[in-house]
């Protein structure tokens, strides 16, 4: 029993003894809150000061570890809590510390200056460090007296060689160093870290006996390297990819960005072995530059205060601590001050370590000058001095100290002497070169601001000034507490005190200053593009642009910020690219890849390109806006804001040229940002109304959930871009429009959709015809080498055309090249299907051979044809041509203010031996045509002559121009018609389907009302080409081919075709929107009782409650989306010969 009795009594007598050595574990909570009392205070403290904060930290944490560990008077709980992190676990450490700090770090650097600076970042951390570690290890194995091995004095070398960015970077951001320096320096602190961490572990494992073959070194450091490099990539995408279903919740957000920083800390260093500094690193860099632009608005700002305090808290932490250890390294040592050598020692090694850092930078110059933004003398000088160590060397050094209590390859002398050496160079070079960077930068005249920028600085203190006085205007009196005088309130305002002297432009300088100028020039575009990129920001919160768009057009800001001394604003030219279809698009031709996949890619490509011009546009337009406000007018700033202008110009003919070829597409866009915007107008009103208390809290949350969940909505599902079915779009052009449904529904069958994107050959010259393509959307150019088409100033065809069809028809080669000139969306008819519906239906003979006629003519003479619009080409062709074949010796007579065009067959102008082959165009051979120019026309193509003799079976064509002559009359009289048919110069505001009425038409109508006869033959044409616009581009073939004499051409009273349209005065246009399946049965029922109409008297009846309508909403629709052409035919049917 006594002994039981002793037993229990020993053992809490055993644990308080060890409490009272070791201390409770909760003490080192009591450390934490004193440490950051303490960098608050000294924060506080030095505020305005030259005294670097880090110093002040160390300072602080050495006379806390001398106290405790040098006196008799020891700091109580204090103590006990300093002993128990003074005892952590060096890894330990590192892994509490490094990936918040490193994360932070690799943030918050710019992507663009890391991508500039990475090979001079690379060449210091990597080079530089084995050159550093060499250096070092060859200085301690021969000038210091401890007999240290070549491992040893290597190791001791590496661990001295890290660059500390703890240290490096809190001192950069303090000081306010330049831009491109500050990324140089802690890139290279960040990289050195991981890579003299890496030089520490290999030689640390020689220390304990390994040996490593060179192969086997370099395998080593590779997989380290590369491995840690690949872990940080696949932590980031994971993360990154996780963010993108995170929605509106900056808790989690900024969460899963701290999380993600220590575990892949963890795995890399504990679970791979391989660096951990590297990896978070990497991290840290791919969301700089992914990720960036994932947390917009308040998230953006939190995700930046609690990073930044993380840091604060971190650095106060470790810096404090280093000074403990520093102190416990030093005051616990046994043999330290035995005759007071190791402190001369010290400061031999400290002089070892700056020599090192010259000689790294020294042999490393040539190529830090060449590489990135290059380098100069004076930022080599500061690179050198601000090679500072700090804790990630310190916490190296007590590892090596704890190793040395349990291995025999380690003296104890050896660990106390690495924590003295590290401890005394991490004090030395923060107390010595953190405390002199400031004055060095001084010296050198690095911290001075230059002329130009200095004079802006004046210019707008002086602009303060009146601020501050319109605002004491505002606010000096009111209802309640009376007036107040300006000069006691200038008393409290003491920054606007020094103002001296009258306010200067900082543009007004003297004319033989011409560097000023220069300098002034480069000033104001770099405020302009750093407004560009504010806007960018602001859209992207807006959600005007996507967070892939903002990535991009960031970019390009960064990329001519480099450029703005060399040459004029160019972010545009960083953006081509990206406006313009890659050329692994072209994979996408291939016969393998579904068409409804090739659309998708396609049109998606199309909408991001339209986001990148629409805000490149936009922010450009902001930043001259606010420049002029700022600045205002200046032959300098009128430099800067043409040269934006001038940028411009690229990216509004391209959206031009998508409004034109798929209008669609923006209106998706515009339909995205709107909304966007609405439901953010929606938030903000919201919690406005809570926040004046007009809403409970609790009511604000349930409409601000409410938008939200429509928001999310919104982002998770937007708007697609609809394209309509392809029977549909086939059944809208004119070719199939116009034909029997009996042919109409095989051809429909082996029709082929196909998107081409720009620059894609549709048929080459002189190669033998396939098929046929329809124009459905988009634009497409011909070119030839036998057809002179210089005077064609837009070989252009554009929807609703029909090419290659002569070719087919005629079975000779392809006259030209049809080349897409932007993305195409087309349909393919295989010539032997048009053969097979020749031979089932005779009657459609005639037609196919009129729609042909319309390409071709363009084509032979586009100084004449280029000019009219397919609706009145197809009028020309329908209500003023005749077409009828010949046989062998006919003669065929080209009448006065008329142009034939031989289809086929072999012709021999009278009196000339010269054989004519089709295609030909035949000018008559007198007569006061303005537009006939012979010796420019075609080489073989064009012939002139009052008749013709017929050599074999010919078929031709023969337009009557008298109407487009008094049209062209009248359209000179009258300068409110448009001349150009050009698709990018066309008007684009009735853009309502994939297709539009041109403007020029609508124009037409409005002042064509007089009753003499020009004005009736030129109102006849437009009438028949709206007619035709909306009800195909044939009437009756047949009927028309037999009813007229060639005599009764030129008789505007013996038009071939009978069809009156009633007046238009008073009735208007048939309502045309994106239609849903309801409004398209209607149109539909239209459609039917127009193809009953009589074929030789057709007469169109336009309800009057119709109207015009230009609706851009997408709303119309039902479940499913027609979009109807303004100028696509109905399906009149052939009256069959009998």
């Amino acid at each position: 029993m006594a002994s039981v009795k002793e037993e229990t009594v020993a053992v809490p007598y055993r644990i308080i003894l060890e409490e009272e050595e070791t201390g409770n574990p909760t003490d080192a909570v009591l450390f934490v809150g004193i440490s950051l009392v303490l960098g608050i205070a000294s924060r506080h403290l030095l505020r305005g000061t030259r005294v670097p904060y880090t110093v002040a930290l160390l300072i602080l944490g050495i006379a806390l570890g001398s106290i405790e560990y040098g006196t008799h008077h020891r700091l109580g709980k204090i103590g006990d809590g300093i002993r128990l992190w003074a005892n952590i676990d060096p890894n330990l450490l590192l892994a509490v510390f490094l990936p918040a700090l490193l994360f932070e770090s690799s943030f918050s650097m710019e992507v663009h200056q890391i991508k500039r600076c990475m090979v001079q970042m690379i060449l210091l951390a990597g080079p530089g460090v084995l050159i550093s570690t060499f250096c070092l290890g060859v200085a301690l194995k021969f000038t210091f007296p401890y007999d240290w091995s070549w491992k040893t004095s290597l190791l001791l070398g590496g661990l001295l060689s890290a660059t500390d960015p703890v240290a490096v970077v809190a001192l950069l951001k303090e000081l306010g160093a330049s831009k491109k320096l500050s990324t140089i320096i802690e890139g290279e602190s960040l990289m050195n870290d991981g890579t003299a961490i890496v030089v520490y572990q290999l030689f640390y494992q020689m220390v304990l006996g390994q040996s490593f073959s060179w192969a086997a070194i370099i395998k080593f450091l590779t997989q380290v390297s590369l491995g840690a490099v690949g872990i940080g990539l696949a932590f980031g995408i994971v993360s990154v990819l996780w963010l993108g279903f995170i929605f509106n919740d900056t808790v989690i957000e900024i969460t899963l960005t701290l999380a993600v920083s220590y575990i892949a800390y963890f795995t890399a260093q504990e679970g791979v072995d391989v660096s951990g500094v590297l990896t978070v690193m990497t991290l840290g860099m791919f969301y700089a530059a992914v990720a960036k632009t994932a947390f917009k608005g308040d998230g953006q700002q939190s995700l930046h205060h609690f990073w930044e305090m993380v840091a604060y808290i971190a650095n106060t932490l470790i810096f404090i601590l280093s000074g403990v250890v520093i102190a416990e390294g030093i005051l616990s040592g046994d043999n330290i001050f035995e005759n007071g050598y190791s402190w001369a020692y010290l400061i031999l090694l400290y002089v070892y370590v700056q020599v090192s850092r010259f000689i790294v930078v020294g042999v490393l110059y040539p190529f830090l000058k060449y590489f990135g933004y290059g380098l100069d003398w004076k930022e080599a000088t500061i690179l050198i001095w601000s090679g500072l160590r700090g804790a990630v060397a310190l916490a190296l050094s007590l590892s090596v100290k704890q190793s040395s209590d349990s291995l025999p390859e380690i003296s104890s002398k050896t660990g106390t002497l690495f924590v003295f050496f590290t401890g005394g160079i991490v004090f030395l070079t923060l107390i010595v070169n953190g405390s002199t960077t400031q004055f060095i930068l001084h010296l050198l005249n690095m911290d001075k601001l230059s002329t130009a920028k200095r004079r802006v600085l004046d210019y707008t203190k002086h602009e303060m000034l009146n601020k501050a006085l319109e605002a004491f205007g505002d606010l000096g009196d009111d209802e309640e507490l009376g007036p107040v005088d300006w000069p006691t309130v200038k008393r409290y305002i003491t920054c606007l005190n020094n103002l001296e002297g009258e306010r200067v432009h900082p543009h007004d300088t003297p004319e033989d200053n011409n560097n000023l100028d220069v300098m002034n020039l480069e000033d104001i575009r770099i405020r302009l593009l750093n407004g560009v990129q504010a806007a960018y920001w602001g859209m992207l919160d807006e959600g005007r642009i996507t967070q892939n768009t903002a990535n991009i057009l960031m970019q390009s800001v960064d990329e001519a910020l480099d450029l703005v001394s060399d040459e004029p604003l160019c972010d545009w030219k960083g953006l081509k690219a990206n406006v313009h279809f890659p050329s692994y698009y072209k994979l996408l031709q291939t016969r393998i890849i579904p068409q409804k996949l090739v659309m998708y890619f396609t049109v998606e490509r199309l909408e991001f390109q339209c986001y990148i011009c629409a805000a490149f546009l936009r922010a450009h337009r902001i930043a001259r806006r606010q420049l002029h406000d700022f600045i205002g007018d200046s032959d300098i700033a009128s430099t800067v804001v043409n040269e934006s202008e001038v940028e411009g110009e690229e990216a509004k003919m391209f959206l031009e040229e998508v409004r034109v070829t798929f209008p669609q597409v923006l209106r998706v866009v515009k339909t995205r940002q709107v909304t966007y915007s609405v439901l953010n107008h929606l938030i903000d009103y919201v919690q406005n109304l809570e926040k004046i208390g007009l809403l409970e809290e609790k009511e604000m949350l349930h409409l601000h959930d409410a938008v939200q969940t429509d928001l999310k909505k919104l982002l998770r599902n937007p708007p697609l871009v609809k394209i309509p079915k392809i029977s549909d779009l086939i059944s809208f052009h004119p070719l199939f429009g116009a034909i029997p449904s009996s042919i109409r529904a095989p051809l429909e069958e082996s029709t082929k959709e196909t998107m081409k994107l720009r620059g894609v050959t549709l048929y080459k010259e002189g190669s033998k015809p396939n098929g046929i393509w329809l124009i459905s959307n988009g634009v497409v150019k011909w070119t030839s080498k036998s057809i002179k088409n210089k005077h064609s100033l837009h070989p252009t065809f554009t929807h609703g055309s029909t090419l290659g069809l002569y070719e087919v028809l005629s079975g000779k080669p392809n006259i030209c090249d049809m080349i897409t000139d932007s993305v195409v969306l087309c349909f393919f008819i295989e010539s032997e299907k048009i053969f097979s519906v020749l031979r089932s239906d005779s009657s459609v003979e005639d037609f196919l051979w009129q729609e042909s006629a319309i390409v071709l003519v363009k084509v032979l003479l586009p100084q004449i044809f280029e000019k009219m619009e397919m609706q009145d080409l197809r009028a020309l062709v329908a209500e003023r041509s005749i077409m009828k074949p010949y046989l062998r010796g006919e003669t065929i007579d080209i009448p006065h203010h008329s142009i034939g065009f031989l289809l086929e067959g072999f012709i021999k102008t009278q009196g000339v031996e010269e054989l004519i082959t089709s295609p030909a165009a035949l000018l008559p051979a007198h007569g006061s045509l303005s537009f006939q120019n012979l010796e420019t026309s075609g080489a073989s193509f064009s012939h002139q002559g009052s008749s013709y003799q017929v050599e074999t079976r010919a078929r031709v064509i023969i337009f009557d121009m008298s109407a487009l002559e008094a049209d062209n009359a009248l359209q000179q009289r009258s300068s409110s018609v448009p001349h150009s048919a050009d698709h990018s110069h066309r008007s684009l505001s009735r853009e309502l389907g994939l297709m539009s009425w041109p403007e020029n038409l609508y124009k037409r109508m409005q002042h064509k009302q007089n009753p003499d006869g020009i004005d009736r033959q030129a109102n006849s044409l437009s009438a028949k080409a709206m007619q035709l616009s909306i009800f195909g581009s044939m009437v009756d073939v047949q009927g028309r081919t037999r009813s007229l004499p060639r005599s009764s051409l030129m008789k505007p009273s013996h038009i071939l075709s009978s069809a009156t349209v009633t007046s238009y005065h008073g009735q208007r246009l048939v309502s045309v929107q994106s239609e849903g399946s309801a409004t398209m049965r209607k149109n539909l029922e239209v459609r039917k009782t127009a193809g009953n109409i009589t074929p030789t008297l057709l007469q169109i009846k336009y309800p009057r409650e119709s109207r015009v309508v230009d609706d851009p909403s997408d709303e119309s629709g039902a479940e499913d989306e027609i979009i109807v052409r303004i100028d696509s035919p109905s399906r009149l049917s052939f009256r069959q010969s009998s």
